[in-house]
């Protein structure tokens, strides 16, 4: 058995273990290439497991044609969820249309209305949620665990592909004839909102392309937090 089928079996054991004993679950997709795996295994094996997006109101319209993609490919509908209109005019009327350049506290508030507030919302009466993060990502997640206690919502959060790498995640989409975001052919491997996304140079972090104005440490919406109790890998195939 190759390295790849193993994982991506395991993978299958975790996602049909949350459907089973953490439902209602949702997936939280980003539209990315490892969020586009996670789509292809759910919606293939059938899960209860509902998939929705957050739809800043900033993102390429690249990414918005992915929606388009999984629709003909699949014949599902993503969800979205957008940020409250009252709050992103509140932020702009008071800092301006870009003012997350100016620090990491700015841009973080922009986060926190375009992408954390609604991820409350879609999180709201659930059990588990799953997003695509991987330890190869960047430093900020190298210590992370497929399974996590998410104290913030109240709920357990799950990452299924910790432990895939870049290769892994796009042999499994060139196998399998999974849709994706066309950005990714064109230097972006990380994709977030438009004015904060820019392609990498060869050799560079695969997100040193996301708030690259900023160090590092820093590179995390509050999507994330990193505070919970984790649960290791071994623990989790139980």
């Amino acid at each position: 058995m190759s390295d790849l089928h193993a994982r991506v079996e395991e993978t299958r054991g975790i996602l049909a273990r949350i459907a089973r004993d953490f439902s209602p679950a949702v997936f939280a997709s980003s539209l990315a290439a490892e969020d586009m795996v996670l789509t292809d295994l759910i919606l293939k094996a059938g899960l209860p497991i509902g998939i929705f997006s957050l739809e800043t109101g900033r993102l390429h319209k690249e990414t918005l044609e992915v929606l388009d993609k999984v629709r003909d490919h699949y014949g599902v509908e993503i969800a979205l969820f957008r940020p409250q209109p009252a709050l992103v005019e509140e932020y702009v009327g008071k800092n301006g249309l870009n003012a997350f350049y100016d620090s990491v506290e700015m841009r973080k508030e922009c986060c926190r209305v375009r992408k954390v507030e609604p991820l409350g919302r879609a999180l709201a009466g659930k059990k588990a949620w799953i997003t695509g993060q991987r330890r190869a990502q960047s430093t900020t997640r190298a210590e992370l665990a497929v399974q996590e206690d998410d104290a913030a919502h109240g709920m357990a959060k799950f990452n299924p592909l910790a432990d895939w790498s870049e290769q892994d995640v796009w042999q499994y989409i060139r196998d399998n004839n999974v849709p994706y975001n066309s950005l990714h052919e064109r230097g972006y491997p990380s994709i977030g909102c438009e004015p904060c996304t820019r392609a990498i140079q060869p050799g560079e972090d695969i997100r040193a392309g996301r708030w690259w104005w900023e160090n590092p440490e820093s590179k995390e919406c509050g999507l994330h937090l990193v505070d919970g109790k984790l649960i290791r890998i071994k623990s989790v195939a139980a």
